[in-house]
């Protein structure tokens, strides 16, 4: 990979990386659903004029804002309220392993040995995370490997699904999920315009980078990566964003390292790595 590439691949690992710190930071302003409706307001309002789609995918569209939308990302921004920003990164990769399982149960996908250690050894870790002080009960470790689940339903419906260009399909998809979390917040969440009102630079801040900086910009020079250079050599990058997340929490939100932490997050960033990359492909292409 040229140094241009690889230095651009690390930047948009900081970028989601600090995406997680964001978000812990944004709900201590905002509610979550409510920030999560801001979020998709504003990537809606940024994307959808500008990537028009044919009515006849809306159904597929309305259904992807359910699992990505709704599922994903709203358990996600009230998960991370309660759990510690490094811990809940390190649980969110839990959806590689989870649409691997999909793939197979639904898709007919093969499960190599090494990717059925790589599953064993992920859910091991989660197991190994459960049982450590970051995570103060079994509610937020739950919604976030909820969340996780969201996230792989939401793979499998893409593969599956028409060939639509990912600035629209994280437009359109905002679009539909904003009536989903709004009700949400208004069913469960109170005085969401006192809580606008009062949000300072952490609430309005996470509002624009969860929605510009981590959905637009990221994924646009990530998915310019991809057509550039082959998956198996761009996964190692992505695992290096639970690393970050952690480093980062450490640094700016002042989380422990504890043994739980450690070794569980190995185990998972381990099993994830052996179930995405593809390593005959790596050496081969070097």
């Amino acid at each position: 990979m040229p140094p241009r590439d690889l230095l651009l691949g690390l930047v948009i690992v900081a970028i989601w990386a600090l995406n997680i710190i964001v978000i812990k930071l944004g709900v201590e302003e905002l509610p979550p659903l409510l920030l999560t409706t801001l979020r998709f307001l504003l990537v809606a309002a940024l994307l959808v004029p500008f990537h028009p789609v044919a009515r006849q995918h809306f159904a597929f569209l309305l259904l992807l804002s359910v699992t990505f939308g709704s599922l994903h990302f709203a358990l996600l921004f009230i998960g991370l309220g309660q759990a510690e920003a490094g811990t809940g990164a390190l649980l969110v990769q839990m959806g590689t392993p989870f649409a691997t399982l999909l793939a197979m149960v639904f898709l007919g996908e093969r499960l190599s040995a090494k990717r059925l250690a790589g599953l064993l050894l992920s859910f091991a870790g989660v197991i190994i995370l459960a049982g450590g002080p970051s995570l103060p009960s079994p509610l937020p470790m739950a919604l976030l490997l909820l969340s996780a689940f969201g996230w792989a339903v939401s793979q499998l419906l893409i593969k599956r699904g028409p060939n639509l260009a990912p600035m629209a399909l994280a437009g359109w998809t905002a679009l539909f999920a904003v009536p989903q979390v709004a009700l949400g917040s208004w069913w469960f969440e109170r005085d969401q315009l006192g809580a606008m009102a009062t949000a300072g630079v952490f609430g309005w801040g996470a509002v624009f980078y969860t929605a510009v900086m981590s959905s637009i910009v990221a994924y646009g020079l990530w998915y310019g990566l991809l057509r550039r250079h082959p998956v198996s050599r761009l996964a190692p990058l992505s695992l290096l964003v639970p690393v970050g997340a952690v480093v980062l929490g450490i640094v700016l939100l002042g989380e422990s390292l504890n043994a739980h932490v450690l070794g569980g997050g190995a185990m998972v960033i381990a099993g994830v790595a052996l179930i995405v990359i593809r390593f005959r492909s790596l050496i081969d292409s070097r």
